[in-house]
């Protein structure tokens, strides 16, 4: 399932923006209101991929999602590698469900890693238009077990290492590190909350915005925030139309991200996570890029969170 959306509407035009949690939080400022920018797509030239070769050609860039529980290569990349066809098989992105066509993929292996260690083994992948993805392929976390996800804003780098299971490893000084859970393969953080509600996050490297169900949207709904209309166009090019609000104040572990831009929609994601009637977000690269790095380790269920120079007291 891919997380992946492109978005076509006005959005908020502030930045979000991070700060530790402080031992009395101060009074809430004023609720900055969206204005008429747009947020487009992500694509290769401003996302971050790592090379990863397709049946021992290349290496192509390819995005990584930790919200898809499924790799993709598009449809370009499967007719130049002359892939063999599979069967057609039944996805769900976000604007809903479809069937597709795949292409049997002998062999994927992220280029900086030791040969076998990830996707070494034939898949079925689905094979999707690059315009849709913006890039010739995604990893999904089909590949990812067993590894950590490595996002370095610093360096503007992502990196995949094979990790062990291990004892809890101290935080550092500039570190916050939260427990997480698996769901269908996700990672989803439960100690997190907004508007003094709890709030599930599932972590969503596939998204260039975050993305709110319909539960978190009635729960700011009460509080009167602003919205704006929003049109969601999926990997698999289908629209639905959502809304775009700021949440003035998210709380993770115990970093607090204020003036997030916030899209929600009736997601099919958050059904196939038995997330629909519970407050939940897919939390996507504008809010990962608040923080210098992050860490997603899979195999320890752990998220990393190294904060920003001026963040630290």
């Amino acid at each position: 399932m891919s997380a992946l959306i492109a978005l076509a509407a006005p959005v908020a035009a502030q930045q979000p923006t991070l700060a530790p949690i402080p031992a009395t939080p101060p009074a809430a400022a004023p609720d900055p209101t969206p204005s008429g920018d747009d947020l487009s797509f992500l694509t290769t030239e401003t996302r971050m991929t790592v090379p990863v070769r397709v049946a021992g050609a290349g290496p192509y860039p390819f995005i990584i999602d930790t919200g898809a529980q499924r790799s993709v290569v598009s449809r370009q990349l499967a007719r130049l590698l002359r892939l063999p066809l599979g069967p057609r098989v039944r996805v769900t992105a976000m604007a809903g469900s479809g069937e597709v066509d795949t292409v049997i993929v002998p062999s994927l292996a992220v280029a900086t890693l030791p040969a076998g260690s990830i996707g070494g083994r034939a898949i079925q992948a689905p094979a999707l238009e690059a315009s849709h993805l913006g890039a010739p392929g995604m990893l999904g976390i089909d590949t990812l077990q067993g590894h950590a996800l490595r996002i370095d804003f610093d360096r503007d780098a992502m990196t995949v290492v094979p990790v062990a299971r291990r004892r809890h490893r101290a935080a550092a000084d500039d570190e916050i590190v939260i427990q997480a859970r698996s769901l269908y393969g996700q990672l989803v953080v439960t100690h997190a909350s907004v508007a003094g509600r709890k709030v599930r996050v599932v972590l969503d490297t596939g998204t260039a915005t975050s993305v709110g169900n319909l539960a978190l949207r009635r729960l700011l709904a009460r509080r009167g925030k602003a919205r704006e209309p929003a049109i969601f166009t999926s990997v698999l090019g289908q629209q639905m139309v959502g809304d775009i609000a700021v949440v003035p104040e998210m709380r993770l572990g115990s970093a607090r991200i204020r003036s997030l831009p916030v899209a929600f929609a009736d997601a099919a994601p958050f059904r196939a996570f038995g997330l629909n009637d519970r407050p939940a977000i897919m939390l996507g690269m504008d809010a990962l890029r608040l923080f210098r790095r992050v860490d997603i380790d899979f195999a320890n269920r752990e998220l990393r969170l190294v904060m920003p120079r001026d963040a630290v007291s």
